[in-house]
């Protein structure tokens, strides 16, 4: 017979802390977002730009003429200062949606932060999104684009969602300004999280060489590194997520003979 402790047997107790433990391992070390949106806020809303366009070629990240190209796709916004965080939320993907207008539709669609919208309503809203007239027209039921793009200021609603470009891995855009000395580039296409915390680069491995060195933040979507030295290639890239800590290594990806102004992708994502 089973030794009986309190009313519980030995064998029961035992089955207790085999589930309990379980229970501590199975803890997310990150927390994910949702590809729909789930906690909703108020925001304001305007767009700039011709209607049906992109609203500025890159803007304030750095993404240049590919916010008007797949997978952007025009669907993407400016920013007020409270959620642009000094460009740090750049590339960080939102549900919008509106329903106070005889043309909206109330179904929500998802942009990319692509730019920053300094003033006027931008600032002096709690949060403010500036969408380029592709996304604006996009909140708007069927052939009621255009009188929605009219209807000046909106109220909408806004929530924090996962970017999903349907498996695109992360893109590295080398700066114009790059060189052997100094390195900088613009970072696209993250899935999940969005948004990056941190940013570090690594040398080619060797025996005097085997350590990541932080890079800055120099504006946007733009990462820099003042090597003092010249860099050895190939170059792998990790990156922090600031909205969950997740890390991930893009190992290698700027080759040897690499050249400014060139793109080179990567084999890692968040999703």
């Amino acid at each position: 017979m089973a030794t009986v402790l309190h009313g519980l047997s030995l064998s029961n107790i035992l089955v207790f802390f085999f589930f309990f433990e379980l229970c501590l391992c199975f803890n997310p070390k990150y927390h994910r977002l949702s590809t729909t949106g789930t906690s909703w806020s108020s925001a304001g809303a305007t767009w700039y730009g011709s209607r049906d366009g992109a609203g500025s070629d890159g803007g304030s990240c750095g993404y240049g003429n590919a916010v008007s190209q797949p997978p952007f796709s025009s669907m993407v916004t400016g920013i007020g200062p409270s959620l642009y965080n000094s460009g740090k939320e750049c590339g960080a993907c939102y549900q919008v949606k509106c329903s106070k207008h005889a043309s909206c539709s109330g179904k929500p669609v998802r942009v990319v932060i692509t730019d920053f919208c300094p003033g006027g309503p931008c600032a002096s809203d709690a949060a403010h999104f500036d969408l380029s007239g592709t996304a604006f027209g996009a909140m708007a039921l069927p052939g009621q684009e255009d009188k929605l793009r009219d209807a000046g200021v909106l109220e909408i609603s806004y929530a924090r969602v996962a970017c999903d470009y349907s498996g695109k891995t992360i893109t590295f855009h080398v700066d114009q300004g790059s060189n052997p000395f100094y390195f900088a580039v613009v970072i696209e296409y993250e899935e999940g999280d969005g948004d990056l915390g941190s940013v570090d680069l690594k040398e080619s491995s060797t025996e005097s060489n085997d350590e990541w060195r932080t890079m800055q933040q120099s504006w946007g979507a733009v990462w820099k590194l003042d090597a003092g030295s010249q860099l050895q290639s190939p170059l792998s890239i990790r990156l922090t997520s600031q909205y969950s800590g997740q890390t991930l290594v893009a190992k290698d990806v700027i080759p040897n003979g690499w050249k400014p102004g060139s793109s080179y992708r990567s084999v890692v994502n968040y999703l």
